[in-house]
């Protein structure tokens, strides 16, 4: 297969605080919204997010236990700033991690972990764990 787009769909009961949240704090820009579904494109024209509320027939609402998305930015520190001054507050502090980023997490309204980070060079005991 060779997708052209791959993007995330949540079912959820918080479709407008979503749309709100993501357009406010990560610039998205709203393409669709029905009210019970909106699809938001967040940076570039791959990176997309839908939230649609649950419907009959269709998926519950989904438990976000131990979902991430994550966001590549290219300054993690002025993301995390301006976050924080946004009142945001990280549930993973801001640091450089030794597989090769240095990031920090938020949680948005239906609980999913958003992790934002900026590429760094791994150390060498990550260093041979990348293909290509």
């Amino acid at each position: 297969m060779n997708a052209r787009k791959l993007s995330a769909c949540f079912t959820t009961d918080k479709v407008g605080e979503s749309r709100d949240f993501y357009v406010r704090h990560f610039g998205a820009r709203v393409t669709f919204d029905c009210g019970w579904y909106v699809n938001l494109q967040v940076g570039r024209e791959t990176s997309e997010l839908q939230f649609m509320a649950p419907r009959d027939p269709g998926p519950p609402a989904c438990n976000p236990a131990g979902l991430v998305y994550n966001f590549c930015v290219d300054d993690v520190d002025a993301e995390h700033g301006r976050l924080v001054a946004a009142g945001l507050v990280p549930v993973m502090p801001l640091d450089d991690h030794p597989w090769g980023d240095r990031g920090f997490a938020i949680v948005d309204p239906n609980g999913i972990t958003l992790y934002i980070y900026s590429d760094r060079e791994p150390s060498a005991d990550f260093k041979p764990f990348f293909k290509g």
